[in-house]
């Protein structure tokens, strides 16, 4: 994928690139401080995602990057999970918040997962939080039943409980993909 320019702004968007991994570890860790002013300081202070998993997803073309000024300001990892696409992760550094960087980049994990086969994308998230939940289905995430879990997510979902993340109230979500310009 080439970069591409946004309508209304400067930035742009592209796959990342492996020495985007340094700048993807900072946005994690600055995304992460926002939870300490709801009193969920233990998730700001989860470390970011290893590089070992950043090359991982770069090598397999499943990362992309928001640049403003060829500076990093956002990026998105993706994965198949049970014949979906799904987003593993989706920051953007409180610096370029509120410039719709978080629901491009979920774009194009929509772009890659329709390209792949896929009719729908999948996340995790905490319910209550407000750029979680509330924000994904803005964007026309809805909320999945356990029921309807396939057994991948469910595993992911298994995991995030051993690592503690359900100390706050946690969810799948999963949005049908609509073919739009972009």
């Amino acid at each position: 994928m080439g970069e591409t320019p946004d309508v209304n702004d400067t930035v742009r968007f592209r796959v990342a690139t492996d020495r985007d991994v340094p700048r993807l570890q900072d946005i994690e860790s600055a995304a992460g401080e926002a939870f300490r002013s709801i009193d969920m300081s233990w998730v700001a202070d989860d470390p970011p995602p290893p590089s070992e998993l950043l090359l991982g997803h770069i090598g397999s073309g499943t990362a992309w990057v928001a640049t403003d000024d060829e500076t990093v300001v956002g990026y998105a990892i993706a994965s198949m999970v049970d014949g979906e696409g799904h987003v593993d992760q989706v920051s953007v550094d409180p610096i370029a918040a509120g410039r719709r960087i978080g629901e491009r980049l979920l774009g194009l994990v929509d772009d890659w997962a329709a390209a792949h086969g896929a009719t729908s994308t999948t996340l995790t998230t905490f319910r209550d939080v407000p750029w979680n939940a509330p924000y994904y289905r803005r964007l026309g995430f809805v909320d999945v039943a356990e029921a309807e879990i396939g057994p991948e997510l469910r595993s992911i979902r298994a995991a995030e409980r051993a690592a503690g993340l359900d100390a706050a109230p946690r969810l799948a979500m999963r949005r049908v993909i609509v073919t739009r310009d972009r």
